[in-house]
């Protein structure tokens, strides 16, 4: 069996990420950390042990960092809703929160069981920065992590050169991607376009005598009419699911390349990932992003549509 712990931010699209991951064959998620960023750390915990609610899961629930390291708090209750699952009215949660902090219990679970666990990141990187900052040895105790974030593609989607993740708190970004960790990169343009669910999938889901069906289109009604509304998409993209179907089976990938990536912390690229394709950022090249860019890193270029889907909808009309 393969074991994972989840750090997320839980808004419409992570709730159904999480889905997928509770019922994925052969994988035991052995905790969920929540980090600030969509919703408040709070309500990003009550959204998770919904979601362990509607799936029958006994699974801890630590929360985490209530604010980015350095910039003030920014929420996505604009895209998500208010309480991140498009204001759907679903009754509060049965499963209790843990107490112990996030970040602290990243460090425990990794340090007991090195080089055993993978790390799935589904908001900002706040926790997992923090918890480096508490014991950088985390960065080889992860056996793997697949993080959501950032915009290899070029297009932004809080600002014109940044994508909401590593937006909310480039500090963390920078750190945990100059860590060492064996990290994936999975771009929020991956959900894009052909990705995005279409008005057949959707329906599939409103119809469904499954309940997480259901559930998946109720939750992300909000992001729906967001996504189409202002950025133009054609139906309803999930970047959180699909950082998930490459972090449980990676054969979805049909490209990705080794490279550096960096984030600017300040300017107008502030919280962008750059990423050095043709290995032209020489070591002593003057931008301080460059300068402390982490390792090679596994960034995912284009992933099998239909293998995603595939997995999304094997997960949600289980019983």
């Amino acid at each position: 069996m393969r074991h994972i712990i989840i750090d997320t931010d839980t808004a419409s699209d992570d709730a159904i990420a999480l889905i997928m991951a509770l019922r994925a064959p052969g994988v035991i998620v052995d905790a969920i950390t929540i980090v600030s960023g969509n919703v408040a750390v709070a309500q990003g915990s009550v959204n998770a042990r919904i979601v362990l609610d509607l799936c029958g899961a006994a699974i801890p629930v630590f929360e985490g960092a209530d604010r980015p390291l350095v910039k003030p708090r920014a929420d996505a209750s604009y895209f998500h809703g208010i309480d991140g699952l498009g204001d759907a009215g679903f009754p509060a949660p049965v499963h209790g929160v843990t107490p112990g902090h996030g970040a602290v219990e990243l460090v425990r679970r990794f340090g007991e069981a090195p080089g055993a666990i993978d790390l799935v990141t589904l908001g900002p990187l706040t926790n997992v920065a923090l918890a480096l900052r508490l014991e950088p040895r985390l960065a080889q105790w992860v056996r793997h992590c697949t993080i959501m974030g950032g915009n290899p593609g070029g297009i932004g989607n809080v600002t014109p050169a940044a994508e909401y993740n590593i937006w909310c708190d480039p500090e963390a970004a920078a750190i945990v991607l100059e860590s060492g960790m064996a990290i994936t990169l999975v771009g929020w343009d991956l959900s894009r376009d052909a990705a995005c669910l279409d008005q057949a999938d959707m329906a599939r889901l409103r119809g469904s005598s499954h309940e997480a069906a259901r559930f998946a289109m109720a939750c992300s009604e909000t992001a729906l009419r967001a996504a189409t509304g202002t950025q133009a998409e054609p139906g309803l993209p999930l970047p959180d699911p699909v950082a998930m179907a490459v972090a449980l089976d990676d054969r979805i990938v049909t490209d990705r390349v080794d490279a550096r990536v960096a984030v600017p912390t300040e300017g107008y690229a502030r919280g962008a990932t750059l990423v050095d394709l043709l290995g032209v950022a020489g070591g002593d090249n003057s931008d301080p992003a460059w300068r402390h860019a982490g390792p090679g890193i596994d960034v995912i270029r284009r992933i099998d549509i239909g293998g995603f889907k595939s997995m999304l909808f094997a997960a949600v009309e289980r019983d």
